[in-house]
């Protein structure tokens, strides 16, 4: 068929096209993209602030969760290639210590709902208490599989899929059964002005860590998550051969052990 005989259209026949006329959606967009490079928040985007202990903020922005309003920054600590995330929620001055999360990032369990452990349950229940705390601090550090790194996390999967828990499956490869590092999650607290903390953790290695650190523990707070078929093993193993402060009951389900108000590492 032969287009070329059709006669133009109304609108070419105006010399107007439709494609070419702003939208009120765009105009109110450039309008808000306008006011902002007019203001200083293009300049604070670029250039947020650097500051003490040796902590470098590169990025910082609002972050709504669904347990409520945090602030997110990207840091870098010792001018060293590994970035970690802070997140904070509510007014962090006063006396009283606020509520922290150290937490070390697990892609399998947080991102991709894995059930062969409880990082993702506990992360959530993290942001969940600090939010109803009113206040407190997350930081993530990329520590993926207790410091061994995502391809020797999941070489360790395989040797536990064999048998291993993963205390014995990270040994069978060499590695350390906990290689991670709490220096740069004290610096980044240090730099927020804390140095007394309510430490959410099951783990006393974490607390030894902040401490030797100078991070005073406060109070070690108990976070637990609810196991599962598949990691029951896990953290029975973490409880017998790890050390981490809880329980199993005799339903098999994870209980707090808090031994008082201060329960600090010994």
């Amino acid at each position: 068929m032969d287009f070329s005989a059709r006669p133009p259209s109304r609108e070419h026949a105006s010399g107007r096209d439709k494609s070419s006329r702003p939208s009120a959606e765009s105009t109110g967009a450039e309008t808000i993209l306008t006011s902002v490079l007019a203001s200083s928040a293009l300049a604070e985007v670029n250039n947020p602030p650097v500051s003490r202990e040796g902590v470098t903020c590169l990025a910082t922005a609002a972050l709504p969760t669904r347990h409520g309003e945090f602030q997110i920054a990207v840091v870098r600590v010792d001018d060293s290639a590994e970035q970690a995330l802070l997140l904070t929620h509510g007014d962090l001055s006063g006396a009283e210590p606020p509520l922290v999360r150290v937490h070390s990032e697990c892609l399998t369990g947080e991102v991709l709902g894995s059930t062969r452990c409880d990082c993702g349950q506990q992360l959530d229940r993290a942001l969940a208490f600090i939010a109803e705390a009113g206040r407190g601090i997350v930081v993530y550090l990329y520590q993926e599989g207790r410091g061994i790194g995502l391809v020797n996390k999941i070489r360790a999967y395989a040797l536990q899929d064999h048998g291993l828990d993963t205390v014995d499956a990270n040994l069978a490869l060499g590695l350390p059964v906990d290689g991670r590092d709490y220096r740069a999650a004290a610096a980044i607290l240090r730099w927020q002005g804390i140095s007394r903390v309510r430490l959410l953790t099951n783990n006393p290695a974490k607390c030894q860590g902040l401490e030797r650190n100078d991070i005073e523990i406060a109070e070690r707070v108990p976070l637990l998550a609810f196991h599962n078929d598949t990691n029951l093993p896990y953290l029975r193993t973490k409880a017998e051969r790890m050390g981490h402060l809880y329980e199993l009951t005799a339903t098999d389900r994870p209980t707090g052990r808090k031994r008082g108000s201060k329960d600090r590492a010994a």
